[in-house]
């Protein structure tokens, strides 16, 4: 049976996202980060919400999550597992050492992510994952990431905003051709309306916590919605079908 696109996307990106989240747990922990006063509670949550959405929707099929079924129960307890053996194994790790507290944010990530995945199907739940992914690396330290890692986190920026931009553009349905001025128009207007919205909300966020207001970045996440919406516009325009035309 050939693999939907959701499918495709989920077992690509966890296959490289969880061995890159084991990896970056068990070194020790940079120096930039560790003066940065960074909230590793909120990061293990951040973490393990992102993990928890790739692994239910390999496992699932693309399918919300169903109680009375044994499948989530087993997601649940797989990542506890995982977590726990995570924080032990992070014992031998110069730098770091076992934490309850840290565990406990895994699960409430993993937990949080499950109700989520209860009530929303997948577009609509990576949407509001990867915002909230974004809007928490933007607040998780005392001091501005822009400025100790201005690579990384620009990098960050990139694709994270890319990822929620396509993300928006499906869940508004608005992977259609596209004919009339008055359509493109609206399209595009839409289209930029979310990503927009976050951008100027973390941003804002950014100075009302003290942290100021960094350039590259910005350009950076603007760069990255408007070449996903153009990927898409331009493939739309060259798929046209009357019937489903956005003017209509």
């Amino acid at each position: 049976m050939a693999l939907s696109v959701q499918q495709k996307i989920t077992r690509i990106a966890l296959a490289l996202y969880w061995p890159a989240l084991f990896v970056s747990a068990h070194i020790p922990i940079p120096a930039p980060i560790q003066g940065a006063g960074v909230s590793d509670k909120s990061l293990h949550f951040l973490a393990y919400l992102t993990l928890v959405f790739l692994l239910w929707f390999v496992v699932s099929g693309i399918r919300r999550v169903d109680w009375r079924r044994s499948r989530p129960w087993l997601v649940l307890l797989t990542l506890a597992v995982y977590g726990i053996i995570d924080e032990i194994l992070q014992g031998l790790v110069p730098g770091r050492s076992p934490d309850v507290m840290d565990f406990v944010a895994d699960m409430t990530g993993v937990l949080t992510g499950m109700i989520l995945f209860t009530i929303l199907p997948f577009w609509p739940a990576g949407l509001l994952v990867v915002g909230t992914v974004i809007f928490g690396v933007a607040n998780v330290s005392r001091a501005n990431l822009a400025v100790l890692l201005p690579v990384t986190y620009a990098a960050f920026h990139l694709f994270a905003y890319a990822v929620f931009t396509a993300f928006w553009i499906q869940c508004t349905h608005l992977y259609t051709s596209i004919s009339a001025t008055t359509a493109k128009v609206r399209w595009l207007l839409l289209a930029i309306a979310a990503p927009a919205g976050l951008l100027l909300t973390v941003k804002l966020s950014a100075v009302v916590f003290g942290k100021g207001f960094t350039l590259t970045d910005t350009i950076v996440s603007v760069g990255a919605i408007v070449t996903v919406i153009v990927a898409f516009y331009l493939n739309a325009s060259s798929c046209r079908r009357p019937e489903t035309d956005l003017g209509a």
